[in-house]
């Protein structure tokens, strides 16, 4: 009886084709840094730093303002591809702080505000995720730091 299979395997080393790969990475790079972009802006308004205040967070007047400034200059790194490894460990700093304070999902009763609360919490892991993976795997093509060398 012959043991070998008749489907033919796949290829465990496939890549998109080289033309593709540039304009995805840069979409995604984009995708990934929107979201530090449009609410780094927010970390600076009085609002932003007394719901702050409310949830426990120190300092929060300092703290606040710093957190948008991370966001910022990690959004901006990553989206432009400039020190993007560096930018990176930002979001995760960012992230690291912001996660945990923001998002106690434990601690609520409300059963559809515990729900969102955890789905915020997860989505920040899955962030440092990613931004983990930039800090380690850089920015890619068609960017500031491919440019360079």
């Amino acid at each position: 009886m012959d043991s070998s299979s008749t489907i033919p395997a796949r290829s465990q080393s496939s890549s998109p084709t080289p033309g593709a790969a540039p304009p995805i990475v840069l979409l995604g790079r984009l995708l990934f840094a929107l979201i530090f972009l449009m609410s780094g802006p927010m970390h600076f308004s009085s609002q932003t730093i007394a719901y702050a205040a409310s949830q426990g967070v120190p300092l929060a007047s300092i703290a606040v303002p710093l957190s948008g400034v991370l966001a910022l200059a990690g959004g901006l790194s990553i989206l432009l591809g400039f020190h993007a490894r560096i930018g990176a460990w930002l979001i995760v700093l960012f992230l690291a702080g912001v996660t945990p304070m923001m998002h106690k999902f434990w601690g609520v009763t409300d059963q559809m505000m515990h729900q969102m609360q955890f789905i915020m919490f997860m989505k920040n892991v899955s962030m440092i995720g990613g931004a983990l993976l930039i800090s380690q795997l850089g920015s890619g093509p068609w960017s500031l730091d491919a440019r360079r060398k």
